[in-house]
């Protein structure tokens, strides 16, 4: 039987253990997630996706150990007992290590407490604990937006452009390679001169004056040559050349819509808040800049920013379309479609006046659809209200148009997936 070996090669960070890390993260599951919740209660959208610091106790890190004897039968005679007999059990001292440290007992001015231990845990690992009751995939970018934009990209080197461009060490790089190109071979004929007229110099014969006279002027019409090279030259110059190439757009505006009237209590927008998250956390792998607007409503819509979104109560009626109308103007007043791709996001109960969920269906299909890339309502309750039942009557016939329902925490990210199933990877 052949035995396998498995290296485990993963990068470790310095001083870093990966397997003592994983071990410790799953040994304090239950305490990490309760800090991972806390922190999200208290972020925002645009601040979820960051790391997060993690204070565990001092005392939920101890470990039993095992203690070695020195071994045999003896006999000790300790000194100075007068309270125990054999058999007896020793309670534990009061308030920890005799009252010091442990955020217990009266203080200490020996140094000797002990702090609660607190970790970071990584932006990758915060989003693991987050999404953990969700079974969050990795989700697969496929398409993106049609509206090309363009942006220069280096291309190399180029032999004309402007002075600001001018690359001057592949400049001089150019220059000196041309200059020893063509002065090569006068060089090593000047040498060859030079040489022979240190031997001419030696000798004395009558012919020597005349061969010395013409070698002298030899080696001066070279060394003219020599230096009538230019040190720098047209030819020479290389400037950075770049190309503009058509790349797809990166700019998205998310739009969030919720009812905040009396029937959408703390639960159900909890539910519409995880859901916005998700969606945010979408958009951000798939572009660059990211836009979020917040339009709340009851009977009147209004754009406010995130703590009023999900933290103000209101009270009364539903109107829908007033969120719907206001979504568009701003859409036309700053989000141009042929420069963002647009997404549309709305929570609601599904509770609306009863004559106003017409008035939305037509909304959408005449005015914020052919606007938006993609368009996604999540109902946060059961019941099948008015406004389902007009929407519904969209979804077959507009394809970038999707509705599910969520009334649970654990229903958010299937029916997330459901909804961008076109655009992220299928399980």
């Amino acid at each position: 039987m052949s035995l396998q070996q498995i290296i485990d090669r993963r990068l470790s960070g310095k001083n870093k253990s990966i397997g003592n890390r994983e071990r410790f993260l799953r040994r304090h599951k239950e305490q990490i997630r309760e800090a991972v919740k806390r922190a999200v209660d208290g972020r925002g959208i645009r601040d979820m996706e960051r790391g997060e610091n993690v204070t565990i106790p001092k005392k939920d890190l101890n470990e039993p150990v095992f203690g070695h004897g020195d071994g045999g039968v003896r006999e000790v005679v300790r000194p100075g007992n007068q309270e125990y007999v054999k058999g007896d059990r020793i309670a534990k001292p009061k308030g920890g290590q005799g009252g010091q440290g442990s955020g217990s007992g009266e203080a200490s001015d020996q140094g000797e407490g002990e702090d609660d231990f607190v970790f970071h845990l990584s932006k990758e690992e915060f989003m693991q604990v987050f999404f953990d009751d969700l079974a969050l995939p990795n989700l697969a970018r496929t398409t993106l937006a049609d509206t090309p934009e363009w942006k220069s990209h280096r291309a190399g080197f180029s032999s004309d452009g402007t002075p600001t461009n001018l690359h001057v060490v592949r400049s001089m790089r150019g220059a000196l390679g041309r200059r020893i190109a063509l002065g090569m071979d006068k060089r090593r004929e000047l040498h060859e001169l030079e040489a022979r007229e240190q031997e001419l110099l030696k000798e004395d014969r009558p012919e020597t004056p005349r061969l010395l006279l013409e070698t002298r002027e030899r080696i001066a019409h070279l060394k003219a040559r020599l230096e009538a090279i230019p040190f720098l030259d047209p030819i020479d110059l290389r400037f950075r050349s770049r190309v503009r190439v058509p790349v797809p757009t990166t700019r998205a505006v998310m739009f969030c819509l919720m009812d905040v009237s009396g029937s959408m209590d703390e639960s159900r927008k909890d539910l519409a808040k995880r859901f916005f998250i998700l969606l945010y956390l979408f958009l951000t792998r798939h572009y660059e800049k990211i836009d979020v607007v917040f339009i709340r409503h009851h009977t009147q819509a209004q754009e406010v920013d995130e703590q009023n979104f999900f933290h103000a109560t209101e009270t009364g009626g539903t109107v829908v379309s007033s969120a719907l109308v206001l979504m568009e103007q701003i859409i036309r007043e700053r989000y141009s479609p042929t420069e963002w791709n647009i997404y549309g996001a709305q929570a609601s109960d599904g509770d609306n006046w009863h004559h106003d969920s017409g008035r939305c269906r037509e909304l959408l299909a005449d005015k914020i659809l052919p606007l938006c890339r993609y368009f996604a309502y999540v109902q946060v309750a059961e019941p099948e209200q008015n406004l389902w039942e007009e929407y519904l009557k969209l979804q077959d016939d507009v394809g970038h148009f999707a509705m599910r329902k969520a009334v649970e925490a654990s229903q958010i990210y299937p029916v997330f997936r459901e909804l961008f199933k076109k655009e992220g990877a299928t399980s």
